[in-house]
């Protein structure tokens, strides 16, 4: 079962913010509620810096909704569209939160994911080591970079100067990258894939030599205490997350920091600064000695959902 919390200065907020606003300080508190009952309600055709302040009022917006999205988006959100929401935000309306208050109600169940499934073993690469068993391991090449794709021929050309046939190709290649690698591609699909626009993610590491106390499941920051945005338990995902699965000894987070042009991020020293969030944010207490830690640049993370994308993707 998910175990999710919001790090808000000094406390915890159980996931989704907007539905245990009784967690915020009082003068917060008042203020995102006072905004949920203002608030005149949005509709997809919004922006999602217009839609946040029309759904949630200021408040949330100000306090959780547009410093966390920015740091997961590394894109402004007036530059965004708001159809992309689906299941992916809880639109609270201001009686359920004011219930949660009054009743000092918990209101931790929303979401398709408030219970989730992960390797026992393997860590999440597990999922795709599995599935390519499937497919057959004499059907599978890895480190082979495809350079360019003739559609009329049938025929991909790789980096190391050789050639491979198809009948069918499936890509999952970022739609930008195959379309610029196409030898025969009309101008206004190219030009479409140039409007595509992604960020990047700086996927942070970092284990302890600590016992593992903490029942989180994962961690969201808004504020900037922390260069990361969420931060997971691994250990408690699966105990065969650490070496040897000694829990009593070893415990474990992966953090995630995002980059763009609105955006940028360096990598030197993010390690450090990382370590440090997870100490000034309440996730790691006391002094223990970091194990180790490491940094995977996704360059391509996720697909950012501009205003003009539906369009482009068309």
């Amino acid at each position: 079962e998910r175990s999710s919390y919001i790090r808000f200065d000094d406390r915890w907020v159980p996931y989704p913010f907007q539905n245990n606003l009784r967690y915020l300080p009082d003068e917060i508190e008042y203020e995102c509620v006072l905004g949920l009952i203002e608030a005149p309600g949005g509709d997809p055709n919004m922006d999602f810096a217009t839609w946040m302040e029309s759904v949630f009022g200021r408040g949330i917006t100000h306090h959780f909704m547009r410093p966390y999205n920015f740091k997961v988006w590394a894109t402004p959100p007036e530059r965004m569209a708001s159809q992309w929401i689906g299941e992916r935000v809880s639109v609270i309306d201001f009686t359920r939160a004011l219930r949660n208050i009054v009743f000092e109600e918990d209101d931790v169940a929303w979401g398709p994911n408030n219970k989730f499934v992960f390797p026992a073993e393997g860590g999440t690469g597990e999922i795709y080591r599995s599935l390519a068993l499937k497919l057959g391991r004499d059907r599978i090449f890895y480190n082979r970079r495809m350079l360019e794709l003739d559609s009329e021929r049938k025929r991909i050309k790789l980096e190391d100067g050789s050639e491979e046939e198809y009948d069918y190709l499936v890509s999952t290649m970022p739609l930008d990258l195959l379309i610029r690698s196409m030898v025969h591609c009309p101008e206004d699909v190219r030009r479409a894939a140039d409007e595509l626009e992604h960020n990047g993610v700086y996927i942070v590491g970092i284990g302890y030599e600590a016992p593992l106390k903490d029942d989180k499941s994962w961690m969201y920051f808004p504020k900037n205490e922390a260069p990361f945005y969420r931060a997971t338990n691994f250990a408690k995902y699966s105990a065969a997350n650490v070496p040897n699965g000694d829990t009593a000894r070893y415990c474990a987070y992966m953090t995630e920091i995002s980059y763009s042009r609105y955006k940028p991020e360096t990598v030197d020293g993010l390690e450090d600064r990382v370590e440090q969030g997870l100490r000034a944010g309440g996730v790691i207490e006391g002094s223990p000695s970091v194990a180790s830690a490491h940094v995977i640049d996704a360059d391509y993370a996720y697909p950012v959902p501009t205003l003009t994308r539906d369009e482009a993707l068309a």
